[in-house]
């Protein structure tokens, strides 16, 4: 008797152990060994090209306000539904199409897919040399964006103002990864051509500075899978404290029978 209630003990007891037991460090923490990272710094420099489905401000200055006007959108007034507020104006947009393309005032169909932003202002700037003197060129991309799941504290899709932005802010943004979240093994999703990529990063690990994928180019997806804390208790279900509760309260009957 006194060898199976030994027995259910030591079963409890590691069973208690399996349900809270805590992720090692090495799991957790990320830029691991970054003393020992190259001390030179990073070389890498990012801007992102334009690609389909951007949507581009682009304004035409000159010293001649009248002369640099036909290369300007007009401006549409969006009325507001609400009774009180005003009607407030919208520059209009650039849509990149499927070929790279824009439709430009005057100029026509023109190609900055595949640009960055100051290549396709300095090729408006060449076309437009042909209408008007000393042309400037203003450019933003208006739709930049990144998208993050899974493992982190408020998942969504967060517009960027800056069109430069690396994974470890857009985590930021989404409250950084819970404690679920596996650091060695983050999901980014990129389209790149047409095609859809898909690449896999390690946080704990400082190399990942050096990749093409420390900057996020607009609509990047970034997923964080669960550890096998989270699959263990989602499998479990919710009411593991219970569980837990429950084990303690047999390991405690347990020794009281053997005295």
């Amino acid at each position: 008797m006194e060898g199976i209630s030994r027995f259910f003990c030591f079963m409890a007891i590691g069973a208690l152990l399996f349900l809270s037991s805590c992720a090692q460090k090495k799991d957790i923490v990320y830029y691991q060994n970054i003393d020992q990272f190259s001390r030179e710094g990073s070389s890498i420099t990012f801007e992102p090209k334009l690609q389909p489905d951007d949507l581009l401000m682009i304004i035409v200055s000159a010293e001649n306000p009248e002369v640099a006007a036909p290369f300007n959108l007009y401006a549409v007034t969006i009325q507001n539904t609400a009774e009180t507020a005003a009607s407030q104006p919208r520059l209009q947009t650039y849509l990149v199409d499927s070929n790279g393309e824009i439709s430009f005032p005057v100029i026509g169909n023109i190609k900055l897919g595949g640009l960055t932003r100051s290549e396709a202002m300095t090729k408006l700037k060449g076309l437009l040399g042909n209408y008007i003197k000393n042309p400037t060129v203003n450019m933003r991309i208006l739709n930049y964006k990144v998208t993050v799941q899974g493992e982190v504290v408020r998942p969504g899709t967060y517009p960027i103002q800056s069109e430069r932005i690396t994974l470890p802010e857009a985590l930021s943004l989404a409250g950084d990864l819970t404690v679920y979240g596996k650091r060695n093994n983050i999901l980014v999703i990129r389209e790149m051509e047409g095609k859809v990529t898909t690449t896999r990063i390690d946080l704990t690990n400082p190399d990942f500075i050096n990749t093409q994928f420390y900057y996020l180019k607009q609509n990047d997806v970034v997923y964080v899978e669960p550890n096998k804390t989270k699959v263990n208790s989602s499998v479990i279900g919710p009411n593991i404290t219970v569980a837990i509760s429950a084990i303690s309260l047999l390991i405690t009957i347990v020794a009281l029978t053997t005295r």
